[in-house]
C-alpha cells in the first residue's frame, strides 16, 4: 500500500536537524475537501486516520514548517479545488498581472510561466496582455480543462525535467509566478533549480505564500494543514535562495489568505537592486520575536481559550434542545474540527456550494453537509463558522435565522458570538 505520509527529521531549506517544536496541534486526516481520491471509500485510511499535525522551527534558518509530509499523489493529483471557488481571487489575480507587467515590463511575446496554475485563471490575465503563457499543475483534469480553455497546461509536478522542456520548446521565461503553491512542496531543490534553468539572464521569480508571521500573530489557524508544509518568512527565503545563486529582491505584503506575502527573485547579479523592503521584513521578523519562543506560547494560550469558549457556548446551546450546526466545509474545517475538539459536538454542517459531497468524514465522525438554504429547517441553536473570514456575508443571508432566535460562533481570529447581526466579543 502506498504510503500516506513519511516524517522528515531536518530542515526542508538548509538541512538542519536542529528542529524545534513551537506549536503541538491536534492529529487529523490527510484527505480534506481539497480532494477526492478516485476509487476510494471513506473507510479508507486517508480520511480515518489521525495523521500527526505540529509546526516545527529550524533553529538554524528559522523555516517554520511541517514535517508530516503528506503523499503529494494522493494530495495534489486528485486535486477538485479551483481558484474560481475563491471570492475575491480573480480579481486580486487581475491586479497581480497588472502589478508585475507594470514592474517587471516584458516584450510581447515574452514567456510566462506558472506552477501549480489551477485552471488558468491568472494566466489569462497576461494572455490578454500579449504575452505567451504556459501553465503546470499535477491535477490532470484541472490541467486538461485549463488546456481546452485556451491555457496550455502539462499535468505534471515542476522540477528540472519539466523545465527543461518548457525551455526547450519555448524558450527562456521572462517570469515565472507560483501562487500559494511552494508551502505544498517538500522538494523545494528540485523546483529552484527548475526555475533557475528556465529563467532568462533577466528574468524573475515570482510567487505568493503565506507569511508566516501573519499565521502566528493574526491566530491563522485555519491555514494548518498537511498541504501547507512550510509558513514562509523572509529571512530563511533570503539565507535558502542566497545559497543557490539566486538572491530575493523585493516583498510586498499582500492580503490574501489573511496574510501573504509576494516574493521577487532574480539570478545572482541580475539587473534588478534589492529594494529596501526586504530589509525592513527582516527588521520586523526580529522586532515581532518571529525567531523565540515567546510568540508562540501567545498563541498556544489563544487557542485554548477559544477552545474552551466555544465547548461553553455550545454546551449552553444544547440545553435548547436544538442541534449545533458549523457553516463552511473546507479543508479549514477539518484542521478546527480537531483543534478545537469539536468532532463529536456538531451535528450538521452548512455550505453554499452544492457540489460539495453530502458527508464530511474524518476519524470518529461522519458529519452531513447541507445545503445552506435548509439553516431555518433545521433551526441549530449556534452555528459555528469555520469560514469566518465571510462571517458577516454569510450571516446576513441568514438574518430569519438570527431573528428567530439563533446564535453564531465566529471562533477566527478570538472568539465572538453574534446575535441579530449585533457583535459581542466573548
Amino acid at each position: 500500500m502506498t504510503a500516506l505520509f513519511h516524517v522528515r527529521s531536518d530542515c526542508r531549506l538548509c538541512r538542519s536537524r536542529r528542529l524545534e517544536r513551537v506549536l503541538p496541534l491536534t492529529s487529523i486526516p490527510i484527505a480534506t475537501p481539497n480532494f477526492r481520491i478516485v476509487g476510494a471509500s471513506k473507510e479508507d485510511r486517508a480520511y480515518r486516520d489521525a495523521v500527526p499535525l505540529s509546526l516545527d522551527q529550524c533553529q538554524d534558518c528559522g523555516l517554520l514548517q511541517i514535517t508530516t509530509v503528506g503523499n503529494a499523489h494522493t494530495q495534489f493529483v486528485n486535486y477538485v479545488y479551483t481558484t474560481s471557488l475563491s471570492l475575491g481571487l480573480a480579481a486580486h489575480f487581475q491586479r497581480y498581472a497588472d502589478d508585475v507587467t507594470a514592474s517587471v515590463k516584458p516584450k510581447a511575446g515574452a514567456l510566462v510561466v506558472e506552477i501549480g496554475s489551477n485552471d488558468g485563471t491568472l494566466l489569462r490575465n497576461f494572455q490578454e496582455k500579449r504575452l505567451r503563457v504556459q501553465g503546470c499543475d499535477p491535477a490532470a483534469a484541472i490541467a486538461a480543462h485549463a488546456t481546452s480553455q485556451g491555457i496550455p497546461t502539462i499535468a505534471q509536478f515542476f522540477g528540472t525535467d519539466v523545465a527543461r522542456q518548457i525551455r526547450a520548446g519555448h524558450g527562456p521565461a521572462a517570469v515565472v509566478l507560483a501562487n500559494n503553491v511552494i508551502a505544498n512542496i517538500d522538494d523545494l531543490d528540485d523546483l529552484t533549480n527548475g526555475v533557475r534553468s528556465l529563467l532568462a539572464e533577466d528574468g524573475v521569480f515570482i510567487f505568493e505564500t503565506q507569511y508566516g508571521l501573519d499565521v502566528i500573530r493574526h491566530n491563522l489557524l485555519d491555514t494548518v494543514y498537511h498541504e501547507h508544509l512550510s509558513y514562509f518568512n523572509v529571512r530563511p527565503l533570503t539565507l535558502y535562495f542566497g545559497g543557490r545563486g539566486m538572491e530575493v529582491i523585493d516583498v510586498l505584503p499582500v492580503s490574501t489568505k489573511g496574510g501573504s506575502i509576494r516574493v521577487t527573485v532574480q539570478k545572482i547579479g541580475g539587473p534588478r537592486r534589492v529594494a529596501d523592503a526586504v530589509a525592513k521584513f527582516l527588521a520586523l521578523e526580529v522586532s515581532e520575536g518571529a525567531y523565540g519562543p515567546q510568540i508562540y506560547a501567545r498563541l498556544t494560550g489563544r487557542i485554548a481559550a477559544i477552545r474552551t469558549d466555544l465547548h461553553q457556548a455550545i454546551t449552553a446551546a444544547r440545553t435548547t434542545g436544538r442541534p449545533i450546526g458549523g457553516y463552511g466545509v473546507s479543508v479549514g474545517t477539518t484542521t478546527l474540527l480537531a483543534q478545537f475538539g469539536l468532532q463529536d459536538q456538531i451535528d450538521m454542517l452548512f455550505d453554499d456550494d452544492e457540489g460539495k459531497e453530502s458527508i464530511l468524514s474524518g476519524p470518529g465522525y461522519d458529519l452531513p453537509v447541507l445545503k445552506s438554504a435548509s439553516v431555518m429547517e433545521n433551526n441549530p441553536a449556534i452555528i459555528v463558522i469555520f469560514a469566518w473570514r465571510y462571517a458577516d456575508a454569510i450571516l446576513a443571508k441568514q438574518q430569519r435565522w438570527l431573528d428567530q432566535g439563533g446564535r453564531a460562533a465566529v471562533p477566527l481570529p478570538d472568539m465572538r458570538i453574534v446575535e441579530r447581526l449585533s457583535f459581542q466579543q466573548m
